[in-house]
C-alpha cells in the first residue's frame, strides 16, 4: 500500500473515531442542556421548598454517605485480598463479587426483601428494622455500591508495586503493619475515589430502595424515588428540578475526582 493509501486509510480511521465520540458527548450533552431549558429557577425552588422532597434530599445525602463510608470500609480488605493474595477458589470469588453489577437492580432488590423474610432474616429484624425502613436503604444501595468500590481497590493495589511491601516484611514488618504503613498510605487517592464511585452510585441507585425499602414519604423517600412519584402524579417540574440535583452531584463528583487527579478504573 502507497504512503498515499496509508494516509488516506489513517484519516478515515480518525474520523470515523471521532465521530464515535462526538455522537456520544453530544447524546450526553443534550440531555442535561434539555434538563436544564426545561425547568426554571422557580420551579427548582418550589421544589425545594418541599418539605418531602427536602427530606428525600437530606436522606438520600445522608445515606449515601453511610453506604459510601461501610463501601470503602468492606472494599478495602476486599481488594487487597484478591489483589495480593492467591487462594482456592479466587476466580469463583471474583466472579460471585461482580454480580451486584451485572444483577437487574429490581432483582437486588427481591433478593433482600426475600433475604429477610427467612429465619436469619426475621431475627436480624427483631434487633434493627430493615424493611421498609431507612436501614434498609443503607443496605439496598450498599449491596450494589460496594461492588464498584471493590473493583475500584482491587485496581487501585493491582497498580501498587509489591516490592516496598516485601521489603518492609524482610525489615521485621508484619504483614499487619506492612499494609497499614506502606500499602494503605499509598492507596490514598484510590480509597478517595472508591468513596466517590460509591457515594454516586447510592445516591442514584432507585430499583433495589424501591422493592427493598420502599418510597413512603417523609421516612424512606430518596431523591431517584421522588422522581419517580413526581412523575407517577404528573409532576413533570418537580421530578425534572430533581433530576438536576441528581444531575449536579454527579458533575461534582466529577470536577472532584478529576482535580485530585484520580485515575480509578471507573473514573
Amino acid at each position: 500500500m502507497s504512503a498515499r493509501s496509508h494516509a488516506r486509510v489513517d484519516r478515515l480511521f480518525t474520523a470515523s473515531l471521532t465521530g464515535f465520540v462526538l455522537v456520544y458527548l453530544l447524546l450526553i450533552v443534550a440531555m442535561i442542556a434539555a434538563d436544564s431549558t426545561y425547568t426554571t429557577p422557580a420551579a427548582l425552588g418550589a421544589a425545594l421548598a418541599s418539605p418531602e422532597i427536602r427530606h428525600a434530599f437530606f436522606l438520600s445525602f445522608a445515606t449515601s454517605t453511610v453506604t459510601a463510608l461501610l463501601s470503602v470500609l468492606f472494599a478495602i480488605p476486599i481488594g487487597y485480598a484478591l489483589s495480593r493474595h492467591h487462594f482456592r477458589g479466587k476466580a469463583l470469588v471474583d466472579g460471585v463479587l461482580d454480580i451486584p453489577i451485572v444483577l437487574p437492580p429490581m432483582v437486588i432488590g427481591l433478593s433482600l426483601l426475600i433475604l429477610f423474610q427467612t429465619a436469619p432474616g426475621r431475627a436480624v429484624e427483631r434487633v434493627v428494622p430493615f424493611t421498609y425502613a431507612v436501614p434498609g436503604v443503607i443496605l439496598a444501595q450498599f449491596a450494589v455500591a460496594c461492588a464498584f468500590a471493590v473493583r475500584t481497590m482491587r485496581v487501585t493495589f493491582d497498580a501498587i508495586d509489591p516490592r516496598c511491601e516485601r521489603v518492609a516484611w524482610t525489615l521485621g514488618c508484619s504483614r499487619g503493619r506492612a499494609f497499614w504503613y506502606v500499602v494503605l498510605p499509598e492507596a490514598g487517592r484510590g480509597v478517595l475515589s472508591a468513596g466517590m464511585l460509591a457515594w454516586a452510585r447510592a445516591l442514584g441507585e432507585f430499583g433495589p430502595v424501591l422493592v427493598f425499602a420502599g418510597t413512603t414519604r417523609m421516612r424512606t423517600e430518596v431523591l431517584p424515588s421522588t422522581i419517580f412519584l413526581e412523575l407517577s402524579i404528573g409532576d413533570l417540574d418537580a421530578a425534572v428540578a430533581v433530576s438536576l440535583i441528581l444531575v449536579t452531584a454527579a458533575v461534582a463528583v466529577l470536577v472532584v475526582a478529576r482535580a485530585f487527579g484520580l485515575r480509578g478504573a471507573s473514573l
